[in-house]
């Protein structure tokens, strides 16, 4: 009643891998290790003592967080500070502790797509791109019995992911033909006869950022000494990522009702605005959930009628009155939209895969304002 540690996060990086990530932030695996059984998995925003306690009490085995633990480096161990002795709780009860950050705001289906699917904002775009990934394509050759084991092998590490679909390929029946010289030692057919087997061919396309990974699963699971297997590059299909999201409300209501809508959306006692007419009709909405204020004149470019995101410094709030773009902030904690929505991901692989799992939100409140 278990399930591989390293099979989850596999599977969880096919959704959110690292390399989607911003330059330098410090996602993946922080405390512990993988390789171990999960029976039960925590999500959390923040990882925090309160919230390690509570994995204790829950007898977690792994912690997912939005937030890396460890965003800077620790200058010491001092199990004196209650920051730091949440580490050596995570050691002492085993519980692991694996963060995706930034990929996880950039990803499709993931948390800006979340916010925006809440607030009604459609036909959305990246507010700033962020990557620009080309695609290759593996064509392998395989007995035919071997084929449906192939697919699902390369599927289990991300090729054949187009749009809303996962586990697309081609394949084509044909007849292989080959011999075996002196010194082989094949899987079929004998030593300097030639042997003709029906083989499929199958092809699937990839990101060129996971080719190693999808090369290396084809060879362990391909049947053959020697297998046969090309790689192209796709000349006429590229995929961009970016950070943020920009689209349009069904109509136009005024800044005023957005702040209403916004306020009830996400159950908050407050939020900050940074606008001088708060009656003006707004339909173009831009977000980025976080500490977004940087990528405000990408909302202007891309002509958001107003900006959505957190933590919003004094003087760039008169900057943003200057350029003259709305800004609501509701605060970072808004970013706790990715516990429900996670596990809810999770339970569907659960369904999926028949993993014998457990899943839970962190019922902790790591929000640490209040409003007066």
């Amino acid at each position: 009643m278990s399930l591989d540690g390293n099979v989850f996060i596999e599977r969880f990086e096919t959704y959110c891998p690292q390399w989607l990530a911003e330059a330098g932030d410090p996602v993946g695996l922080h405390i512990g290790t993988l390789n171990k059984k999960l029976n039960r998995v925590l999500v959390t925003l923040d990882v925090r003592p309160e919230v390690v306690a509570e994995a204790i009490e829950k007898h977690v085995d792994l912690i997912i967080a939005k937030h890396p633990p460890i965003f800077r480096p620790v200058k010491r161990l001092d199990t004196d500070d209650l920051q730091t002795k949440m580490y050596a709780d995570l050691l002492k009860h085993d519980i692991a502790v694996f963060a995706a950050h930034t990929n996880m705001d950039i990803i499709d289906n993931g948390l800006n797509d979340w916010f925006c699917e809440l607030l009604g904002i459609q036909d959305t775009t990246y507010l700033t791109k962020t990557h620009t990934i080309a695609y290759k394509k593996l064509a392998v050759f395989v007995p035919v019995e071997d084929a449906v084991n192939m697919r699902k092998v390369l599927g289990q590490a991300g090729a054949g992911q187009q749009g809303d679909y996962t586990n697309t390929s081609y394949s084509l029946i044909g007849t292989g033909r080959f011999t075996p010289k002196t010194g082989a030692n094949p899987t079929l057919g004998t030593v300097d006869k030639e042997e003709t087997v029906q083989e499929a061919k199958i092809e699937v396309i990839f990101p060129e950022t996971i080719e190693t990974k999808v090369i290396q699963a084809m060879l362990e699971a391909h049947p053959y000494e020697e297998p046969a297997y090309d790689v192209y590059q796709i000349e006429n299909m590229t995929k961009e990522f970016g950070l943020g999201r920009v689209g349009h409300l069904e109509k136009a209501v005024s800044l005023n009702d957005f702040v209403s809508t916004i306020k009830e959306t996400f159950d908050l006692e407050g939020l900050r605005i940074v606008a001088e007419d708060e009656s003006k009709l707004i339909q173009r909405v831009a977000i980025c959930g976080g500490s977004g204020e940087k990528f405000f004149r990408d909302a202007i470019k891309k002509q958001a009628d107003v900006y959505i995101t957190g933590d919003v410094y004094y003087h760039t709030g008169h900057d943003m009155l200057t350029e003259g773009l709305p800004v609501i902030d509701p605060g970072h904690y808004i970013e706790q939209l990715c516990k429900p929505k996670l596990v809810e991901l999770f339970n569907q692989w659960k369904k999926d895969y028949n993993w014998t799992i457990e899943f839970i939100e962190s019922e902790v409140n790591t929000n640490p304002f209040k409003f007066r």
